[in-house]
């Protein structure tokens, strides 16, 4: 019984790991901090037919996580603390 309760506990950390970084990269702001490292909108823009570099890569998932994830992840974190609240 004792070896369950450790698997759900590691589970879960992992789980609100997830959450924690998914929630980090959703609120980067493009103009305030990744323009300031060289990250901005206008870098990473490749030609047409030319494949995107890493950087160009990161950047549209930066950007994918901020459009898509937004709603979802106001549900999951709202979830979680709920979760948290009841079960410590």
């Amino acid at each position: 019984m004792k070896e369950g309760a450790s698997m759900a506990f590691t589970l879960y950390s992992l789980i609100q790991t997830a959450i924690l970084c998914t929630n980090a990269v959703a609120v980067l702001h493009e103009e305030r901090f990744l323009s300031k490292i060289g990250w901005g909108v206008d870098q990473g823009v490749g030609g047409f037919g030319d494949d995107p570099g890493v950087k160009a890569q990161i950047l549209h998932l930066i950007r994918s996580v901020r459009t898509v994830m937004r709603v979802p992840l106001i549900i999951v974190n709202s979830a979680s603390i709920v979760l948290l609240l009841v079960f410590g």
